[in-house]
């Protein structure tokens, strides 16, 4: 199962059978375990949601910086982001699907197609992003794909660790 289908079915169970009634009291007999894992899960989207668009972020800002015909304008860049987060964490269960039934072979590419489509639909949007010639365009998705590849694996791991060290008491120690 992919993340995003991970996501949104965690968003539907949990928005579905939410363990508070209307009042706001747990159900008879709940002893506030179910709410506790009810925003547990919340969280756990919510956090998704900021390490995707970080990383879309991150990406999308080196890219900037290592190709000179990759512009994004300040008052333009929120904008790219979030178009490419949202196009990025559409298209790739599609993707998925649709190359998994006629070409297995493929699905190694599917990040890179998926970025490169991202890439285009956020450019379509006035005032962010702008990618001028084929060779950019290759070089962008490519340096897009990487970065964000990297951050989705490494900002967890940085964030999430801080947050466990603050909640056991071990920040700020070394081994």
């Amino acid at each position: 199962m992919n993340h995003f289908s991970h996501a949104a079915s965690i968003f539907v169970r949990c928005d579905a059978f939410h363990p508070l009634w209307a009042d706001g009291k747990p159900a008879a007999g709940d002893d506030g375990a179910s709410a506790r894992r009810y925003h547990r899960g919340m969280i756990r989207i919510l956090l998704r949601a900021l390490i995707f668009l970080l990383s879309a972020a991150l990406g999308l800002w080196v890219a900037s910086l290592l190709l000179p015909d990759l512009t994004v304008t300040p008052s333009g860049f929120v904008t790219a982001v979030v178009v490419f987060a949202v196009t990025q964490s559409v298209l790739s269960p599609f993707l998925a699907k649709v190359i998994a039934r006629g070409a297995p072979a493929f699905l190694g590419g599917i990040g890179l197609v998926s970025t490169f489509v991202a890439l285009w639909i956020a450019s379509l949007f006035p005032g962010g992003l702008t990618i001028v010639g084929w060779q950019t365009w290759i070089l962008a998705a490519l340096v897009v794909w990487l970065v964000t590849a990297l951050a989705t694996l490494l900002l967890p791991l940085l964030l999430l660790r801080e947050a466990k060290d603050k909640r056991t008491g071990t920040a700020g120690r070394t081994p």
